[in-house]
């Protein structure tokens, strides 16, 4: 509860712990009415203030009663008295907002040495002493911080009034003492007694209200507490620097409370915030918090979800970008997406070298933990849809030819010479489909990310890591699951016979490409089968040139970081040729693959993710003076055309030189080539007339065709 002694009267009121309108008013009559000068009126009214006022956390130290107040406020006046620090005075009599305003309405006159407050920016508002006219309409003033400055009328915001030969030597002095002065809770006293008549006040009859004077020094404070206030009153008219102000409502107030009582603890909170911020910042690399502590809290969740956003050009609102400026200005850095980036490296939120571009596309690096518990389900279990159906071709020799960390293994090669001279090659592609059908939980996970990731520093594959590892992956020495596409070759290295069919597979040797291409120099006679496919992708090379491809074979670079979260990390760069005989063997073979696949779908009217590229009538020998290899390819890439797909029927590739072309290959790392699988090995089991055997035609109608649910109903048409 507080009180305040005001015109004779005494008025009592709980704190903030109830709404200051719901207070209650006592008033304990007096033979007369007493004034008192500002700075001892707010002796006074503070010790009654500070003594009886409840606050947020409590009461304070003691209360006093309505009579021993009374005898407190009558020994501080007897004392006043015997000082000559009293004078009387007639109660103050407020008139109605009408007549105020109606009184209000005269026009702005500045003259030599009056103390005026001016707008100096939108941010800044100073106290002068007006000197001279400066041309029609402005003044030349000197401001509290003497400085000789023109303002225009529209600057001005208050004339203090009664201060009409002021002495600009003596602002800062009159500043200090008003704001020695200064006690918001006056106001609320203020607002007390006129909230009820509903009645305006002006600056100097508030400063007579509660200060008992309205000379200049309590005029100004009377000015400065009612420009400040956005609680209690509300400016009604202002012209010139005339203002007339009145009380707002009691529900206002308690909202408005409300709102200030939340912003100061919002305040408090982003403060502590910003702390842990500058704590973090300060910390040694390795002492760093936990990207958990960031995440933990739902307000410190949000402000760091704003500067990530800020951080990658993403902001998806005006709040987040707002709340990136806060953080970024409370911690006296610049307000740039760079600023932002090296705020959350410094407090150990991003790694040191926080790849941008993984952030910027949304890149997804953890499989979900239900993805996980599906995918240890199936290598528990390792289904194989296709068992029934598979083809042994254990005794082979069987090739894998890759990079040297690569950590998914999706096809190998083999090949024989058959007792005509025409060389016969079996291509080995992993078979994931084996394990996860269509439309399931982790195929759907799959499609989503469309394809494996490969990075300097990390590899995010499309399929949960040991599914794609351990469950799709092709082994050495291991029994394999794969889809065997195999091509018998005219001597001038086209296609003259193909089979597609389900097989199990033992890999006998993992070769890099350098130890392929050294293997092919050394030209071992126990390594005939690596000879026969090199000569093989020589006959399809002079093939595919005939039929007008193109070379692009390039020199590209790898990069390999181990261990990436280090401030120096180590780096590795691997220069590949593609050119190179290993490769060039390799890259033939599933181009073979390909071709085999555009044609099988073809003749089965399969729907296929059929790849084409116009060849945009590339005329190389255009390019004939730059030197032959990486140059000449990398200058003919720059004008090709983009790749075209196709799903109804097979497409030309111009710069393959194939009549059609299909990605089948890497079913486990692009999702392309899984729905090829998909597509090829689509099987189904069906109840059909007696009489009819394996290999036997059909004929059947449909029935129902849910494509949403992906379900087709057919029924056999049975002929008499």
């Amino acid at each position: 509860m507080a009180v305040r002694v005001i015109n004779g009267g005494a008025i009592f009121r709980l704190s903030a712990a109830s709404p200051p309108f719901a207070a209650s008013r006592c008033c304990l009559h007096q033979h007369r009415t007493v004034q008192f000068h500002s700075s001892l009126r707010f002796s006074i009214l503070r010790r009654c203030h500070y003594q009886l006022r409840f606050g947020y956390g409590g009461p304070a130290i003691r209360r006093l009663s309505a009579q021993s107040l009374v005898d407190m406020v009558v020994e501080e006046l007897e004392l006043l008295r015997q000082r000559g620090g009293i004078r009387a005075s007639n109660r103050l009599e407020l008139k109605s907002s009408e007549e105020i305003i109606g009184n209000k309405s005269g026009k702005l006159v500045l003259q030599k040495g009056l103390l005026l407050e001016f707008k100096k920016d939108p941010e800044r508002v100073l106290l002068a002493v007006a000197q001279k006219p400066d041309g029609k309409k402005n003044w030349m003033v000197s401001d509290q911080n003497g400085v000789m400055t023109s303002i225009k009328p529209q600057q001005v915001t208050f004339i203090v009034p009664g201060a009409n030969n002021f002495d600009h030597t003596e602002i800062a002095d009159f500043i200090q003492r008003a704001q020695d002065n200064l006690d918001p809770a006056l106001l609320e006293f203020a607002w007390i007694e006129l909230v009820e008549k509903n009645e305006s006040i002006t600056v100097e009859d508030l400063a007579k209200m509660i200060f008992g004077s309205a000379e200049p020094l309590e005029s100004y404070c009377a000015h400065l507490l009612l420009s400040k206030d956005d609680i209690y009153f509300t400016a009604l008219e202002t012209k010139g620097s005339s203002y007339v102000y009145g009380p707002r409502s009691g529900v206002q107030v308690e909202e408005l409370v409300r709102r200030k009582h939340a912003k100061e603890v919002a305040e408090k909170e982003f403060e502590e915030f910003v702390k842990l911020l500058k704590s973090a910042r300060d910390m040694p690399s390795n002492e760093k918090p936990p990207k958990s502590i960031w995440t933990s809290e739902e307000d410190y969740s949000m402000r760091i979800m704003s500067l990530k956003a800020y951080a990658l050009d993403d902001c998806r609102s005006e709040d987040e970008k707002r709340t990136a400026g806060m953080i970024l200005r409370a911690m006296g850095l610049a307000k740039t997406s760079a600023a932002a980036v090296n705020l959350l490296i410094n407090i150990g939120y991003f790694p040191v070298h926080v790849n941008l571009d993984l952030l910027k596309l949304n890149i997804r690096t953890d499989h979900p933990e239900e993805i996980l518990t599906a995918a240890e389900s199936i290598l528990s279990e390792l289904p194989d849809l296709d068992k029934v159906d598979r083809k042994d071709l254990t005794h082979l020799k069987v090739y894998a030819i890759d990079v040297d960390e690569a950590d998914e293994l999706d096809d190998a090669l083999s090949a024989t010479r058959l007792q005509d001279g025409r060389i016969k090659i079996w291509i080995h592609v992993a078979d994931p489909t084996s394990l996860v059908e269509a439309g399931t939980m982790i195929d759907k996970e799959a499609l989503k990310r469309g394809t494996s990731v490969f990075l300097p520093t990390a590899t995010y594959p499309m399929f949960p890591e040991r599914l794609a590892m351990e469950g799709m992956s092709l082994k050495q020495g291991k029994h394999c699951k794969a889809v065997t596409v195999s091509v018998i070759l005219h001597s001038d290295g086209s296609i003259a016979e193909y089979s597609v069919e389900n097989s199990i597979i033992k890999p006998t040797y993992m070769l890099t490409y350098e130890s392929a291409s050294e293997l092919l120099h050394l030209n071992l006679e126990e390594e005939i089968e690596l000879r026969l496919l090199s000569e093989a992708a020589g006959l399809r090379l002079q093939w595919r040139r005939q039929q007008g491809s193109v070379d692009t074979s390039t020199i590209e670079t790898r990069i390999k970081v181990s261990n990436p979260d280090d401030p120096e990390p180590l780096i590795k760069l691997y220069v590949e040729n593609q050119a190179d005989p290993a490769m060039q063997l390799v890259f033939e073979m599933m181009i073979l693959c390909g071709e085999v696949i555009a044609t099988f779908g073809s003749l089965e009217k399969i729907p296929l993710p059929y790849r084409g590229q116009p060849q945009s009538n590339i005329d190389t020998s255009a390019f004939a003076h730059l030197p032959e290899g990486p140059v000449r390819s990398s200058a003919i890439v720059k004008i090709m055309r983009a790749a075209e797909i196709d799903f109804r029927k097979p497409i030309r590739h111009g710069i393959l030189g194939l009549p059609g072309y299909v990605q089948f290959t890497s079913p486990i790392r692009r999702y392309l080539d899984l729905l090829a699988h998909y597509q090829v090995g689509l099987q189904a089991s069906a109840w059909v007339s007696l009489g009819v055997h394996v290999g036997d035609e059909v004929k059947v109608r449909v029935e129902e065709a849910c494509p949403r649910d992906d379900i087709l109903t057919l029924k056999e048409v049975l002929t008499s």
